[in-house]
């Protein structure tokens, strides 16, 4: 079993879960998956892979929370006793996903019910079809280059003057498997130091930041705010909707917020002076991040909320010496955070999978992300991408 605990996935599935059980428990939802990267040269399609995925999910199913798991939850000062107690109730059921190999060799993945219930499939079901595919097509995958690349990424942040430059992983769905993932976690906080002085601040995996004695990470996802497209008083309000139910659940903790939804001019419109104040800071996921950092820091300054007392996340498609350039120009002008997935729990020299899985649905009506990066966009309805288009005045450039 690739999968053999609940807690491996990502903090921020169980900070939406529980708004999801507090406000929003009878939403019903859909995602579908897409391999962004289908039909490249030197990536053979995953239809041979099916049945041995399909047989990861049913052992994906047969799981429950263990009563350390819960108690190590529990212990999240945001976490509420009574999601706790739901958590101890709780099983994945496989009637809510199908898998299916398509004509082209591709495959085709569908998870469709309940909201609540189908919120934690995402994570464990991309790992799984990565590590199917890696140990079916790498059966000695060469560990001695995976380990000297991750060498050179460490000897780069050390380095005079990178001190304060702290990076997190954020590599679960993309990793090359769950044995590499551990390996690389365990290195990292041993070479670059966690704490306050270390330069690893963590994992957005949970299960590894209990076993390692890591930091969790993570706050929203995009499909929280797509989700309140359908379940907010009127779609031009959703983006606003999602930050008051999420400043109403947390109360102010766990405040970044994603802001490429919309695109960065239809985020910025919306996080006035209240939120500016209210969020900790926000996340960069898609478009240039040294216009957005940019961006940011000008939209705090011109809301009179002095920067230096937010935080800036970076987090799309992060390389080493990416993430040192962007410290080096909004480094001692705000606070700085660096989360690094697929360079870091998948880099042996084998392509990496580009697979996302995204809501497409809620309550019967489709949702979609305008994405500053457009092939990130996902949507199954071009009719209602246009109109969200015109909403938010979003250019079709985009």
């Amino acid at each position: 079993m690739i999968i053999t605990s609940l807690l491996d996935t990502d903090l921020y599935k169980f900070t939406m879960m529980q708004v999801v059980l507090h406000q929003f428990p009878g939403a019903e939802v859909e995602y579908q998956f897409k391999c962004r990267n289908a039909g490249a040269p030197g990536i053979s399609d995953l239809a041979p892979y099916v049945n041995e995925i399909r047989e990861e999910i049913r052992g994906l199913c047969r799981l429950q929370f263990q009563d350390d798991e819960l108690a190590y939850l529990k212990a999240m000062r945001f976490i509420k006793s009574d999601f706790v107690d739901f958590l101890g109730l709780f099983r994945l059921n496989e009637k809510y996903v199908s898998v299916t190999a398509l004509p082209s060799g591709e495959i085709e993945v569908s998870i469709k019910g309940p909201w609540l219930h189908t919120i934690l499939f995402e994570i464990p079901i991309l790992a799984i079809i990565n590590e199917v595919y890696f140990r079916s097509t790498q059966k000695q995958p060469d560990i001695t280059e995976g380990r000297q690349r991750l060498d050179t990424k460490i000897r780069q942040l050390h380095v005079r003057g990178l001190g304060e430059l702290r990076i997190a992983d954020y590599g679960t769905r993309r990793r090359f498997g769950k044995v590499w993932h551990e390996e690389v976690l365990h290195t990292l906080a041993k070479r670059l130091g966690t704490g306050s002085t270390g330069q690893f601040a963590g994992t957005s995996n949970v299960l590894f930041a209990m076993t390692l004695g890591l930091t969790p990470l993570g706050t929203m996802a995009h499909e929280y705010l797509q989700a309140c497209q359908a379940l907010g008083p009127r779609l031009r309000d959703s983006q606003v909707f999602g930050f008051e139910s999420w400043a109403k659940e947390y109360r102010g903790d766990l405040g970044i917020a994603l802001s490429d939804v919309y695109g960065m001019s239809a985020f910025l419109r919306d996080f006035d002076l209240y939120f500016c104040k209210l969020f900790d800071g926000a996340r960069h996921d898609s478009g240039d991040p040294f216009q957005w950092g940019e961006r940011m820091l000008a939209h705090y300054a011109k809301n009179r909320v002095d920067p230096k007392t937010k935080t800036l996340i970076f987090s799309d498609a992060l390389t080493i010496p990416r993430t040192i350039e962007l410290y080096q120009q909004f480094k001692a002008r705000c606070h700085l955070a660096f989360g690094i997935g697929t360079n870091l729990t998948n880099d042996l020299g084998y392509e990496p999978l580009q697979i996302v899985i995204k809501m497409v649905r809620c309550n019967g009506q489709p949702v979609a992300k305008l994405s500053d990066t457009p092939s990130k966009n996902m949507c199954d309805d071009e009719k209602y991408m246009a109109y969200l288009r015109q909403v938010f005045d979003v250019p079709s450039a985009h």
